[in-house]
């Protein structure tokens, strides 16, 4: 469904994106995983088409996707980083404005509006400005509003960043939800739970580059042999019984652990604050 061919964008001297490639298969839940800085935020803003690539080509169900008005960007669902809800407005306001801005007819209008609100768990609530809500549901309805044209693609850049545990198990129940449906996910952030719950195969992003792409069983396979071997450790009964507690198996948390010790290898362990 989706190809980025050798995508770079750079920043006066400094390349944020260095000949970025990578495929997304149709009906896939794809995540795209990296520390701060690594240029996940720029690839996602060339993809919706707010920034132009310096070069390389994106090409959408095999045809080139270039521009703000490019009409295939109407397939195109997306979740930015950043809040974008007028804080003025209701919930039920603010998707009757993006649903027009799509072109939605009357009827079509308030179906999907109604959907919106279902997803986003508001419905309740659809009246409310936005002011008033906490950060999960605005999380929430900028989810919502990201869905009102039915978009065989979503792209959701880091949507869960701040949110309660409550708000974000809802966000990924909807996402879940959503991957059955047959919508696309191109899901980027740098939590590690977020992307093993959720995605099936994984690009792992560093300085602007792919360094690893693969499923997490594939993805584990690059650690070298002593850390798999101390990863894949036997449990002792008191460790059992504490991941038990915590409705988790020894081969769910080693698997986690995994996919972090991976990560950390490849990306190295310096802090990214800057």
């Amino acid at each position: 469904m989706l190809e980025l061919k050798n995508l770079t964008k750079r920043y006066g001297e400094r390349v944020a994106v260095d000949r970025l490639s990578l495929c997304v298969k149709r009906g896939e839940r794809f995540g795209l995983l990296g520390p701060n800085g690594a240029g996940k935020t720029t690839t996602i803003s060339m993809l919706v088409g707010a920034l132009k690539p310096d070069s390389g080509e994106i090409l959408f169900n095999g045809e080139p996707l270039s521009g703000e008005c490019d009409p295939l960007k109407r397939k195109i669902g997306y979740v930015p980083q950043e809040l974008a809800l007028y804080e003025d407005l209701t919930a039920a306001e603010n998707l009757r404005f993006f649903g027009a801005v799509y072109g939605l007819g009357s009827a079509k209008l308030t179906e999907r509006v109604a959907y919106g609100l279902e997803v986003a768990g508001l419905t309740d609530r659809a009246r409310s400005r936005v002011r008033a809500y906490s950060g999960g549901m605005k999380r929430r309805l900028n989810l919502a509003a990201a869905l009102l044209h039915e978009p065989e693609l979503l792209v959701l850049d880091e949507p869960t960043v701040g949110v309660d545990p409550q708000s974000r198990n809802a966000i990924f129940e909807a996402l879940e939800k959503l991957a059955t449906e047959g919508i696309t996910l191109l899901y980027t952030t740098h939590y590690m739970e977020e992307v093993e719950r959720l995605c099936e195969r994984i690009a792992i992003m560093d300085q602007g580059q792919i360094v690893a792409e693969g499923t997490q069983a594939e993805l584990r396979e690059l650690l070298p042999t002593a850390q798999k071997r101390a990863i894949t450790l036997e449990a002792d009964e008191a460790l059992l019984e504490l991941l038990k507690s915590h409705g988790l198996s020894w081969q769910e948390a080693t698997e986690r652990g995994g996919l972090e010790s991976v990560f950390l290898h490849l990306t190295g362990r310096s802090l990214r604050d800057a």
